[in-house]
């Protein structure tokens, strides 16, 4: 290839604004001009995100995909308000952070945090009445497995 061969082809960039818009994005745009409807999608767009982003902050302690439903609950939100687009960045920035802080630290600190989670998890288990309910599967009728509510 010649050095004056890039002249000739375009650049990604200029690729991109030259290129028609999306399926998606001709969709929106067709939803944006209709401003009630426009409105109710906005609506509707942060009452899912919300209710995603609330699962997954109320997953996080539990084994399974807690964060990766509150980056979909965030990722949904994002798609419509830019607050939520900036949220996500910030939230995934910090997680990554400290997922690599926790990774180079010994295995005292990882038990630590292998306890912690695990308390919180038999707590809020226990508060939301499942080990009472377990309990009574097998037989055990201790006061302690109440829960609390």
């Amino acid at each position: 290839m010649h050095s004056d061969d890039t002249s000739v082809r375009p650049t990604a960039a200029a690729s991109r604004r030259t290129r028609e818009p999306s399926g998606y994005r001709r969709w929106r745009d067709g939803l944006a001009s209709r401003p009630t409807v426009d409105r109710a999608y906005r609506i509707g767009v942060g009452v899912v995100g919300t209710l995603v982003l609330a699962v997954g902050i109320v997953a996080i302690p539990y084994p399974g995909p807690g964060w990766l439903i509150v980056f979909a609950g965030l990722g949904i939100l994002a798609s419509e308000f830019a607050w939520a687009k900036k949220v996500l960045r910030w939230v995934r920035a910090r997680y990554d952070e400290f997922m690599a802080w926790f990774e180079k630290q010994n295995l005292v600190v990882k038990g630590i945090g292998v306890v912690f989670t695990a308390a919180v998890v038999v707590a809020t288990l226990w508060v939301l009445g499942a080990l009472e309910l377990v309990g009574g599967w097998v037989g055990l009728d201790w006061a302690w497995l109440q829960s609390p509510l």
